[in-house]
């Protein structure tokens, strides 16, 4: 596929997520903004409050940029949509900066941000362009943060493969999932360390409010037990920029 394709694909899915709002990742249900505030605490934390250049990838209608911008870091996110980054900067207005780019080829400078993270964007790119260009961005010893849909899991195995369910679940054409193991090399070759992929997220978004209390606690331990958390249903992807460049 060219890859000017792909974006014009990416483009086109701006348009029907604008259209569907935040029910397009299933956050919005009670299951799903348990699962959507589960990843704010997890990004934040990552993040810390230390006034550090942070860069958000794929902001889509800046959910999670409206909770970015309540530490204290300066975030500038970017969106391949332009429907997404206007609604976006209506929902946030000055509190961060917005661009319109293409994570491959951004035009930031090199060793610009302390932080690249993004929520559910990842599975959209190229990985490895995406990878080279997150890369040269960071700073040494930046930090890198992506959760992503886990390929392993049943669910998300059927609707990234079999294309009439991908269409019924409104994916865009050339998304799919990860297996752990895999990216970790992509991010070990790309020169990154200390590279932790881990499943997690055992809550699927339908599960009605009134189970959530039950059920909770227990898909939480699922996430510890050795070969039943390989099936969750996300990945956390996290990675450093060694202090020495891997490419000089």
């Amino acid at each position: 596929m060219q890859e000017d394709d792909r974006i014009e694909n990416e483009i086109k899915h701006g348009v029907f997520v604008a259209r569907q709002g935040e029910q397009a990742w299933n956050w919005s249900s009670p299951a799903g903004k348990k699962r959507w505030q589960r990843r704010v605490n997890l990004f934040c934390s990552f993040l810390g409050n230390n006034d550090k250049n942070v860069l958000e990838i794929g902001c889509g209608t800046g959910l999670f940029t409206a909770e970015l911008v309540k530490t204290r870091n300066k975030i500038t996110a970017i969106d391949i949509s332009p429907n997404l980054i206007s609604i976006a900067q209506q929902r946030i207005g000055n509190k961060a900066l917005f661009f319109l780019l293409n994570a491959y080829d951004t035009n930031f400078p090199n060793n610009f941000f302390d932080f690249v993270i993004g929520s559910s964007v990842l599975h959209h790119l190229d990985v490895d362009s995406a990878i080279k260009e997150f890369y040269r961005i960071l700073k040494p010893n930046g930090g890198f943060m992506f959760t992503e849909p886990n390929m392993l899991n049943p669910q998300i195995f059927l609707q990234k493969n079999i294309p009439f369910i991908k269409k019924m679940a409104g994916d865009s054409p050339d998304e799919t999932a990860f297996i752990r193991w895999f990216l970790s090399r992509k991010l070990l070759h790309a020169g990154f360390n200390d590279v932790a992929v881990t499943p997690f997220d055992f809550i699927h978004p339908s599960v009605p409010e009134f189970l959530l209390g039950y059920l909770e606690n227990s898909l939480y331990f699922l996430e510890r037990i050795p070969l039943m958390k390989e099936f969750a249903g996300s990945l956390i992807i996290t990675a450093n920029k060694p202090t020495r460049d891997f490419h000089e």
